[in-house]
């Protein structure tokens, strides 16, 4: 099966103001002392909302060490199971998904680095669809005990809040992706969300990245079948928007691309222009 890897290269010339504007929203902080953390991208991903005391930066990491690693394609969580646990990728790719009656799947949504699921799912009974590892991956399994002494840094809940509201914003856009886009545009905007949401935490070089997914589980997740996929890919390179090359998706012209599939980046920047704000600021 053919695996890709996305990834945006800069053009030359200058985006549109509100491309720009999205940019500077979305921009990466520069790499520093938490790369070598563990629960790093969880820590960037949360302050990218809102302000975290160093204090509560360490509690993170302390929770983040007690991550496993687990194998490709491994089960999490099956649809019926009690739901008395959530999960924070630190490394990895994780996916939601449905089975249906006929043993098709539908990939609900992605699991980044730096991904947690939103706390009120412990209210729930049981899970109503299933999480698994598309690839080995590093993950924080979290009971309510756990959730709770999170929840007691008033900063932290404020940002795990911000952080369920994006994740919800992202599940609309989806939404609206298999109902009224085109294939060419489905493709076009899942690549435009997936590089920015890995920007986001600081996972990109030369605005390059990892994505490894097989045409089958694109499919999976956009509601088209593989050969459609392949077709779809094959286009965007005819309109020299994206190639393909040594297991890399590059992109050559970004603001093309937001153009062709109707991106627009607003919906992930949820809490964004609030991130030096805090509620209370731990010593």
């Amino acid at each position: 099966m053919h695996r890709y890897t996305f990834a945006n290269a800069d053009g030359a010339r200058r985006p549109p103001a509100r491309e720009r504007r999205s940019a500077a929203v979305l921009a990466p902080r520069e790499p520093g002392e938490l790369d070598m953390k563990p629960a790093s991208a969880w820590t960037r991903r949360l302050t990218y909302s809102t302000a975290l005391s160093p204090a509560e930066q360490h509690v993170l990491e302390e929770v983040g060490a007690g991550m496993r690693t687990t194998g490709a394609h491994e089960a999490l969580a099956k649809a019926g199971d009690p739901a008395d646990r959530l999960f924070v990728v630190l490394k990895g790719l994780v996916c939601r998904f449905k089975l249906l009656p006929d043993g098709q799947r539908q990939i609900l949504g992605f699991l980044l680095p730096g991904d947690m699921c939103d706390a009120r799912e412990l209210l729930m009974t049981n899970f109503d669809h299933s999480i698994s590892a598309l690839m080995p991956s590093d993950v924080v399994t979290l009971d309510a005990a756990m959730v709770q002494r999170l929840e007691r840094y008033p900063n932290i809940l404020l940002a795990m809040s911000r952080h369920a509201s994006t994740n919800l914003a992202i599940g609309r856009e989806w939404l609206v992706n298999l109902g009224h886009r085109t294939a060419l545009e489905r493709i076009g905007h899942l690549i435009c969300e997936l590089f920015t949401r890995f920007e986001t935490v600081g996972l990109t070089q030369e605005r390059a990245f990892e994505l490894t997914l097989t045409q089958s589980e694109l499919g999976d997740t956009l509601a088209l079948s593989s050969v459609h996929v392949n077709r779809t890919l094959m286009e965007l390179r005819r309109l020299k928007l994206v190639t393909f090359q040594n297991r890399q998706v590059r992109i050559h012209d970004f603001a093309g691309l937001r153009l062709v599939s109707g991106f627009d980046a607003d919906y992930l920047s949820f809490g964004a222009n609030r991130l030096a704000t805090g509620i209370i600021a731990h010593a």
